[in-house]
């Protein structure tokens, strides 16, 4: 993909990046002088997009392999003249949010400013889906406190929200903990957020007006109703004074790492439910950033399976 000037919109991030991330990355692109893997934009629907890649789907793959995930992954080489230029044309009508790889994405801009006369440096290896149906889903990534007691923890939050306990270990051993994590989660009413250090599961609900005021005002609408925005906002930096920076607030994937985590940190773990891909394409269009590693878009291609040297 060509890389979009500033000011475009055809690419709309939707999270925050840090710097220093995205130096390292440029610095690792400098050195290979290579995209060793695609950054993911899910792109607004388009019927003519959906067409070509069914039709690319009836010949053999190119490239058939299983992964040590075992996951299956099948990749066509297109190379129709007539096919690539009407598959350009049907996306230049689309928009894209970048789902995966904020920092890849703003590498490869610094890079193209830095070193522009290097042969390839102008555009980044992409792959593209659509979004909704049929494309990605997100999953949640959860935030872990270190050195933060439970009790602490919920002492704190207790002054802008309502506290309920879930689930604790039994005196015998058994966690109904992990059970109660995923009944939440699965729960398409539940609401607030859950913390816990492994052995006790708490519930952050209804927060209070001075909660809601954290968060900026002048913000748009979409950005402002995030569950991880509230989190961020209300509850790390209001309520527990922690800084979003990954030495005060850790990333989790899943829950089991988050967990994992919060025992080894003697921290919390705070559980957050994803959201839906059309809140990350409101934020996005309306020009807004969710905190960092706010969203996990999956499925992923396989790193290193697509390489592109910027030379060839």
């Amino acid at each position: 993909m060509a890389l979009p000037p500033a000011g475009s919109s055809a690419v709309l991030p939707h999270e925050d990046t840090f710097p220093v991330a995205v130096e390292g990355r440029r610095a690792l692109l400098a050195a290979t002088a290579t995209d060793l893997e695609p950054i993911v934009l899910a792109h607004d629907p388009e019927p003519v997009v959906a067409e070509l890649t069914d039709r690319a789907r009836t010949d053999p793959p190119t490239l058939e392999l299983r992964d040590t995930d075992d996951v299956l992954h099948r990749l066509w080489r297109e190379t129709d003249p007539q096919v690539l230029s009407r598959l350009t044309e049907a996306l230049g009508r689309t928009h894209a949010v970048i789902a995966d790889g904020h920092h890849r994405f703003a590498a490869a801009r610094a890079n193209s400013r830095s070193q522009p006369a290097v042969a390839g440096s102008d555009a980044v290896l992409a792959l593209v889906t659509p979004m909704g149906a049929g494309g990605l889903r997100v999953d949640p990534i959860h935030r872990v406190v270190p050195d933060l007691t439970l009790d602490a923890a919920v002492a704190a939050a207790s002054q802008g929200f309502r506290v309920t306990e879930l689930a604790r270990t039994s005196s015998g051993g058994t966690s109904d903990v992990a059970v109660a994590v995923r009944r939440w989660l699965d729960d398409p009413r539940a609401t607030g957020f859950l913390a816990t250090d492994g052995s006790r599961l708490v519930q952050l609900q209804s927060p209070s007006g001075a909660v809601l005021a954290a968060v900026p005002p002048e913000a748009p609408a979409a950005w402002r109703g995030l569950d991880v925005v509230l989190a961020h906002h209300g509850l790390l930096d209001l309520l527990w004074h922690r800084r979003d920076d990954p030495e005060s607030v850790l990333i989790a994937h899943t829950v089991g790492e988050a967990l994992g985590a919060a025992v080894e940190r003697s921290g919390v773990a705070l559980l957050l439910r994803a959201p839906s891909p059309a809140d990350v394409a409101a934020v996005a269009r309306a020009g807004a950033r969710m905190p960092r590693k706010s969203t996990l878009f999956v499925p992923k291609p396989r790193t290193g399976l697509v390489l592109r040297p910027l030379a060839d």
